[in-house]
């Protein structure tokens, strides 16, 4: 059998052609239906494939006219189309269509579609008076045989009730990936945040490690350089001792006395050198602020200094173990270099999401160009090393500390607490 192929598309044609050749049948493109139908009554085929949409003349018309003319009328006509809609299969039967065929049409649909024609052609069901239907695009009149338009619905039901299989398996096989994928968000969730999770306790670790390192090149600075010095001014002041002993013994005992002055400040760099390597070795709890103030006013020889302690009941702080004596030192401070000072208050200011402790006095307060020049090391070798050390064990949940205060009117310690640092329960 010769089939001709009509088909705008090349691409489309030549594959419909490779298919039916392997199939036995002898193929002839056209590319419009005007081509089409030259090449019919030229040279009739047994049989036109035709797509529908065309430039010139569409598949509709060129099926309308060969069922139109009497010598044409019985060539089977198979419309290939997407039917995107049941007017799609009415308007085919309207133009006198045989059969259809779907796109993406597979090669055994073509092959099942020209063999139904085959046999439609023999029998006997070829007449079939005007029925009108009224679809939503308006009224259509058919004149197909009943053979004709059973065979079509028949064709068509079979392919969607394959393709809505195809579809439902489509639908699981996606249902099934989406699993997968769900799985796999959730998956890649966890590892996301066992990652973040890995990523903080190494920041953690990293800073234990500055931390550390830095503690050590401070001890390695007092064991090397300070304690070096003292014990050498030691010696010295020994040796002048001893030198004078008998010819200046008022001179020697100045010396032993200033050699009797090094060894205690010697003892208190040991002793600090043991209380700094203390801080951050236990982890941070939450203490009670108003109690810690409480302790170190117990613990401090404050005199006759009066102790104001305004702090909530339920003020909590989160920090070092050792933040006892940040506040001890705060007292112990005021009552070394308030010289006029009569009272020491304590009180706190609320933030949003965060709160600072203030810890004030009336003495004679600290020069604006000391200000932060008290909490440096090499500051307090000389007047003490504790404001050093509380800004050291704060540091270690984030809280800071500032000195804020009129110099002439008092001292003014500001202790900030950031959110997650600082709660009333």
């Amino acid at each position: 059998m010769r089939i001709l192929v009509v088909e705008d598309s090349r691409t489309q044609a030549e594959s419909l052609r490779y298919i039916l050749e392997k199939k036995g049948y002898t193929v002839t493109l056209a590319t419009n239906g005007s081509d089409a139908l030259e090449q019919i009554r030229t040279s009739r085929p047994g049989l036109v494939l035709t797509d529908i949409v065309m430039p010139e003349m569409d598949g509709y018309e060129l099926c309308h006219r060969i069922k139109a003319d009497d010598d044409l009328r019985s060539i089977p006509v198979i419309i290939v189309t997407q039917l995107f809609d049941p007017v799609d299969v009415v308007r085919g039967l309207e133009a006198g269509a045989d059969n259809f065929i779907i796109k993406p049409y597979e090669p055994g649909d073509i092959e099942a579609r020209i063999q139904d024609v085959i046999k439609t052609q023999t029998g006997d069901d070829t007449v079939c008076y005007p029925l009108e239907i009224q679809l939503a695009d308006g009224p259509h009149t058919l004149t197909s045989s009943r053979r004709q338009i059973l065979n079509i619905l028949l064709s068509t039901y079979e392919i969607t009730v394959r393709k809505n299989t195809e579809l439902q398996e489509t639908h699981e096989r996606l249902n099934l990936l989406n699993e997968k994928l769900q799985q796999a968000v959730a998956d890649l969730q966890q590892a996301n945040l066992d990652l973040h999770k890995e990523n903080a306790e190494r920041l953690k670790v990293e800073k234990a490690l500055a931390e550390a390192n830095k503690k050590l090149q401070l001890m390695a600075s007092i064991t090397r350089h300070d304690l070096l010095n003292q014990l050498t001014a030691m010696r010295e002041y020994l040796e002048l001792s001893m030198h004078n002993r008998t010819k200046d013994p008022a001179a020697a005992w100045n010396n032993v006395t200033s050699a009797t002055e090094v060894v205690n400040q010697t003892i208190n760099t040991v002793e600090f050198t043991g209380e700094y390597q203390k801080i951050g070795v236990k982890a941070p709890v939450w203490h009670n602020a108003k109690t810690l103030v409480e302790m170190s006013e117990k613990f401090t020889n404050h005199g006759a200094i009066r102790i104001v302690n305004t702090l909530p009941d339920t003020l909590e702080i989160y920090a070092d173990p050792l933040i006892r004596k940040v506040f001890s030192n705060l007292i112990d401070n005021a009552v070394r270099y308030g010289k006029t000072i009569t009272t020491i208050t304590f009180r706190y200011e609320p933030a949003a999401g965060a709160g600072t402790i203030i810890c004030e006095d009336d003495g004679v307060g600290i020069a604006p160009d000391e200000k932060e020049k008290i909490f440096a090391f090499e500051y307090g070798l000389n007047t003490g090393l504790g404001l050093f050390l509380a800004r050291e064990i704060l540091t270690i949940t984030g809280i800071t500390i500032t000195e804020t205060g009129t110099a002439g009117k008092g001292a003014r310690f500001e202790i900030l607490c950031p959110q997650n640092t600082i709660r009333i329960t």
